[in-house]
């Protein structure tokens, strides 16, 4: 961490406005909006990469290069270059130890890891945005946001792909996973655009006229990773946990999940995930005991477990978003 807390500050001044990962200052939000303004330009044509194992397959070598152009303290660099190659064991089934020394990656945990691996990718954004890459010769924008990026241009060319690939796989010696990375033309109705788990989609305004507004939104893998966590935090093993304290959890959960996603228009996830959520704690009331709960006659579910204390999502529209009326009416009956 003092090493983190030196060298930062000496690498912030090299990065470029392209990357919003682990970076103070920078959050995912920023990238969300990064990525709709190109797409308000008209930049609808996106290259998503998908780089596999990128923190396990840095090589040390070109790693500790990148690190000799802005650090000449060789005690400094031979720390890092301890922390890189330090062994690692592992045990299997049979209870035998085996201790390998890396030679490429990042530790996994280590505080310092995010930024060397910004450090290497730095060096691919500084390559397109040059006098010869892609960003003047093919108009191309990029966002990065850790290993996850986005390359958005008017047209992928197969010059812009070949370029992307052969820096990606040649000079960097990286590997991109070809069934995970795609081309996606959100010109196209019904395209859609994953990143940092929202999803970007042109759809229809709902007041009738004839144009589309860019509806930013969670994913499904988000929405469905979120469902599995309240299985988990509602399902018949925390029957023991009393209801007030298992309802603080799911609030408090709820919470972080809803202040991420209520970036664009969340309003028809947040409406499932509520009718989700109200299944789910009706059931664990109902199976708590060999006898059945039953609940007052004059109160509904909602009203019984929000005097519980339950706090369901509410969705309000980002500041300056032209929010459709079917959305502003299900932000209105949510509340």
């Amino acid at each position: 961490m003092a090493t983190l807390l030196v060298l930062e500050p000496i690498f912030e001044g090299d990065f470029l406005d392209t990357s919003f990962g682990f970076r103070p200052g920078k959050s995912a939000h920023q990238a969300i909006d990064a990525i709709r303004g190109h797409l308000a330009a008209g930049f609808r044509e996106v290259y998503d990469a998908d780089l596999q194992g990128y923190f396990d397959t840095i090589p040390h070598d070109q790693l500790l290069a990148c690190l000799r152009m802005r650090i000449t303290d060789r005690s400094v660099l031979h720390l890092i270059q301890l922390w890189l190659t330090s062994p690692v064991q592992e045990r299997d089934d049979a209870g035998r130890t085996t201790t390998t020394r890396p030679t490429q990656g990042t530790p996994q945990g280590g505080v310092i890891s995010p930024l060397l691996a910004n450090i290497y990718l730095h060096w691919f954004e500084k390559a397109f945005v040059r006098s010869d890459g892609p960003a003047t010769w093919a108009n191309a924008k990029l966002v990065r946001y850790a290993d996850d990026f986005v390359i958005m241009t008017r047209y992928v060319s197969d010059r812009l792909q070949r370029w992307i690939e052969s820096q990606l796989e040649g000079r960097f010696r990286l590997t991109i996973n070809r069934k995970k990375t795609r081309i996606v033309n959100l010109r196209q109705p019904g395209a859609t655009l994953d990143f940092l788990g929202f999803t970007f989609r042109f759809d229809r305004d709902l007041r009738g006229r004839d144009h589309c507004y860019l509806n930013v939104f969670p994913s499904r893998k988000s929405v469905a990773r979120l469902r599995v966590r309240l299985r988990e935090m509602t399902g018949p093993q925390r029957g023991w946990k009393p209801v007030p304290e298992l309802i603080g959890e799911v609030n408090r959960y709820l919470s972080g999940w809803g202040q991420y996603f209520r970036h664009g228009f969340p309003s028809k996830a947040f409406h499932t995930v509520n009718k989700f959520v109200l299944d789910r704690l009706q059931r664990h009331l109902c199976r708590r005991s060999q006898r059945r709960f039953r609940r007052p006659a004059d109160q509904t579910w909602y009203a019984l477990l929000q005097s519980l204390g339950l706090q369901l999502l509410s969705a309000r529209p980002t500041p300056g978003c032209a929010c459709p009326p079917a959305d502003r009416s299900r932000v209105s009956r949510m509340r």
